[in-house]
């Protein structure tokens, strides 16, 4: 399939876990890939491996959480493809804490990142997509649709995104955009893998993340993002996709 075949899309969190997935299978699809992180060194070997495929692919170090960083990202990418048609919105960080000692620093950070960094980028690229009739896949989590234990911050960043990209895909529906979630679960990420839990932490809460078939891997995501973002996802705007293995039904 080159479901991407004269596409752009920029993606943000490419150097791991699912954003990097998702540059591999949309880059695999026929998409020329503005690939974006905080870490440049990973980010460099995303585009050596995407060249190495045969694929099309330009790397920027990206800072989300400021906005300035966010709008010269956009105008490289446009100015080095020409346009924008998909932005795949997966940067973020994961941190657990008791709710009672979790510092308004960290709290901050969380949302910095998660939240107000995923605005940041859909309100940049919205004037690009409304040329090209493109669409936004947004990064939430079984967290914005249940209680994750230690996650206060990381659940408030992540139902707040899903809110968001809803009234998004209302405001722009006629105008030819959509934008819709993936929300991840128990999938086997850098990111999920380095966290700590607090000392004292029941971790039979665990269950409640706990696919029923065990964690996949990044590409699993991958490909539900690759749908939502093609044309096979056409008329899917608004919408939510668990990734999760059964963990919520």
């Amino acid at each position: 399939m080159q479901r991407f075949a004269d596409k752009v899309v920029l993606i943000t969190g490419a150097a791991s876990g699912i954003g990097e997935a998702a540059a591999y299978r949309l880059a695999e699809e026929g998409g020329s890939i503005f690939c974006t992180d905080i870490n440049e060194e990973a980010l460099q070997q995303t585009v050596a491996n995407i060249e190495k495929r045969g694929g099309k692919a330009k790397a920027r170090r990206l800072d989300i959480s400021f906005e300035s960083d966010v709008n010269a990202c956009v105008a490289d990418c446009v100015k080095h493809f020409g346009k924008l048609d998909v932005v795949v919105n997966m940067a973020g960080v994961l941190r657990f804490d008791n709710c009672h000692e979790l510092a308004l620093a960290d709290w901050q950070r969380v949302i910095d990142v998660n939240l107000t960094g995923t605005f940041l980028l859909c309100k940049a690229v919205l004037p690009e997509l409304l040329k090209t009739n493109g669409n936004i896949v947004n990064a939430a989590s079984t967290a914005s649709l249940s209680g994750l234990p230690w996650g206060t911050a990381y659940g408030a960043s992540k139902g707040a995104v899903l809110a968001m990209t809803r009234t998004i895909a209302v405001e722009y529906a006629k105008r030819g955009v959509r934008a819709n979630c993936v929300c991840p679960g128990d999938i086997s990420t850098n990111m999920a893998a380095n966290v700590t839990f607090p000392a004292d932490a029941d971790m039979s809460l665990l269950g409640r993340i706990s696919s029923l078939s065990g964690p996949k891997e990044p590409k699993t995501v991958a490909g539900v993002i690759a749908m939502l973002a093609s044309e096979d996802g056409i008329h899917i705007t608004g919408e939510h996709i668990r990734v999760d293995g059964g963990t919520l039904s």
